[in-house]
């Protein structure tokens, strides 16, 4: 690399320093350096504070280019580069250069994101969120024993005596941002299975959960108790209720138990199925089973209170049951969720069943 730098010194010192610039690095991950001695080499070289951080831990390093930790008040990035390991960016590193950036900053910088990237994955455990989805089945799965679950949460990164949640999520958005937004601070591993992304952590906050997922969340404990009643969950949400966890369904999840078969040939289950097309009578029904007031449904849909009583009234008469009572309210919300569980439960088949939904199994989970 020295002898082809000199070389080409004569045609172009630009691609001279650049070789200079790579040589250097290669060095450094022969050496099987740290990311603090890559921060302070990086600083040296270019002159000026250099920085890494990573996005999973939440680690930064700060270096001043006499190898000291910086210690004055960040400044903007002059340059930045993201560090990316299997296709996932992981963290950044950049320089905080007075002025416009210097002619070899951007070699530096790419050359010092992937030094990054490999000492990640050589000194892991791997903190990207993406995880190999067959380690991620054995951990969720009921079949497997626990000597197989515990060695694939130890791959994973997990502790033995660590308590893992799960969540079930549906959604278009990748499946690694939704992991690292619900568990910021701690492990995240998240993979798609079948039509289901799934979420490990150790904690999941069911608040950070972004706009347009549904996601199912279950109890702490076993991993497959906890997957188990993920899904479940995720069944009983709604456009109202995105995120649901499963320990605030109570008998509610009974629900999910009653067979398909038995659902199907229920009176009110089955008269619930005129409605279910039209989003319109759905939303008012769910608003006036939650509040039972024609008022407070008026101001929920912004309509007048008697537009509201004529569509309560005409959607009993749909159903053939009378909303103004208690009990006839209480049919109505069985019903309504039992029908929604048979909708959910054939769409989910028939997802699993698709070859095309499984050739485009993504890290983004099924939509």
């Amino acid at each position: 690399m020295e002898a082809l730098a000199v070389r080409l010194s004569g045609l172009d010192p630009y691609v001279e320093g650049a070789l200079r610039v790579v040589a250097f690095y290669d060095t450094l991950m022969r050496r099987r350096v740290d990311l603090p001695a890559l921060a302070r080499a990086s600083a040296g070289l270019a002159e000026c504070v250099a920085g890494v951080r990573l996005h999973g831990t939440g680690r930064t390093i700060r270096v001043a280019p006499d190898g000291a930790e910086a210690s004055a008040r960040p400044v903007p990035a002059s340059a930045s580069v993201p560090i990316t390991l299997d296709g996932e960016e992981i963290g950044v590193v950049w320089l905080e250069r007075p002025g416009p950036p210097g002619p070899l900053d951007a070699v530096l910088l790419d050359r010092l994101a992937l030094a990054a990237a490999a000492v990640v994955e050589r000194y892991g455990p791997a903190t990207t969120t993406m995880a190999d989805p067959a380690l991620v089945e054995l951990v969720v799965s009921s079949d497997t024993d626990e000597a197989a679950r515990a060695r694939a949460l130890r791959l994973l990164g997990f502790a033995a005596d660590q308590p893992v949640r799960v969540a079930a999520v549906r959604s278009r958005l990748p499946l690694d941002r939704i992991g690292s937004l619900v568990c910021p601070a701690r492990l995240v591993k998240a993979a798609p299975l079948a039509d289901v992304g799934v979420v490990l952590a150790t904690t999941v906050d069911p608040e950070r959960f972004p706009e347009g997922v549904r996601a199912g969340i279950g109890g702490a404990g076993s991993p497959a108790r906890s997957w188990r009643e993920a899904r479940t969950a995720l069944r009983f949400t709604t456009a109202r209720e995105p995120v649901v966890h499963h320990d605030d369904l109570g008998a509610l999840a009974l629900l999910a138990e009653v067979p398909e078969d038995a659902s199907r040939g229920n009176a009110d289950v089955a008269a619930m199925a005129r409605i279910t097309g039209n989003a319109d009578d759905v939303e008012t029904l769910e608003a006036y089973l939650a509040t039972g007031s024609l008022r407070q449904v008026a101001d929920l849909l912004h309509l007048h209170h008697s537009s509201v009583a004529r569509r309560i009234e005409q959607i009993g008469r749909t159903l053939g049951i009378d909303l103004t009572t208690a009990s006839g309210r209480t049919r109505a919300g069985i019903a309504l969720v039992a029908r929604r569980l048979l909708d959910d439960g054939r769409a989910a088949e028939e997802a699993t069943r698709s070859p095309v939904s499984r050739s485009r199994a993504r890290p983004s989970g099924s939509a």
